[in-house]
């Protein structure tokens, strides 16, 4: 049961009536098993930003390929994982690159960052793009964060969803839950995702104070992406 838990946490965040549903399982059972996972340290628990009494689980899977490494050379030197990193694809490969949306409410900061970082980190393998449903002016914060990485988005333009329900994607990925309520359904039937990550201008903090949030957005904005390319590189791999 906790295998079929992470598998489900693994490729979405969840809500514990969800993973309920999904699995079959009384709540109670599940809620017991997402404790022990929690207690392993390779699932965390975050309130929803949309309705407090609601808890969205997400797996930690830096954590999980950090045990499996270590699990497979306790049992033999050769089962000892190494992670490999996501490779282009030699120019003229022919494939059509993957097309991602990321969503968020204001499109102002966390789906704005996710867009540049996957952009940096996929290459001429990714299209993707990023809106909200409440579109509202770039947080000076997003911009500062992404060019202290080395990318410059203080000319993004901030866009509505309804921009992009008639093009098709591969992934959409919600990283509000508030949006994650009102996300219409998108053609093509893409793999459909929901990463809850907390909005790091939700602090009435002055700018200078918010910005250690918006440092550890873009951190696990970072991490999330790269298992991310692991998922377009098996898909492009499977299309050979």
């Amino acid at each position: 049961m906790r295998w079929q838990l992470l598998s489900e946490l693994a490729r979405s965040d969840r809500q514990v009536r969800e993973l309920t549903a999904l699995l079959g399982q009384r709540q109670s059972l599940t809620s017991y098993h997402l404790g022990q996972l929690r207690e392993a340290g390779l699932v965390s628990m975050r309130r929803s930003s949309a309705d407090k009494r609601d808890t969205y689980y997400s797996l930690d899977l830096a954590a999980c390929r950090d045990h499996l490494a270590v699990a497979g050379a306790a049992l033999h030197p050769g089962l000892r994982l190494v992670p490999a990193a996501p490779t282009t694809p030699p120019d003229g490969a022919g494939r059509r690159p993957a097309r991602v949306l990321f969503l968020c409410t204001g499109n102002s900061s966390r789906s704005q960052m996710a867009e540049a970082i996957l952009e940096r980190l996929g290459g001429g393998r990714v299209e993707v793009a990023s809106a909200g449903s409440r579109p509202k002016a770039l947080h000076p914060n997003a911009v500062r964060v992404m060019r202290e990485r080395g990318i410059d988005i203080g000319d993004a333009r901030s866009k509505h969803l309804s921009e992009f329900t008639e093009r098709r994607f591969d992934h959409v990925i919600s990283l509000c839950d508030r949006v994650r309520e009102v996300c219409p359904e998108f053609s093509g039937a893409p793999a459909v995702a929901h990463w809850s990550i907390p909005d790091p201008a939700a602090s009435a903090a002055a700018d200078e104070l918010s910005y250690p949030a918006f440092v550890r957005t873009a951190d696990e904005l970072t991490t999330r992406i790269q298992f991310l390319l692991h998922v377009i590189e098996r898909a492009e791999e499977n299309q050979q």
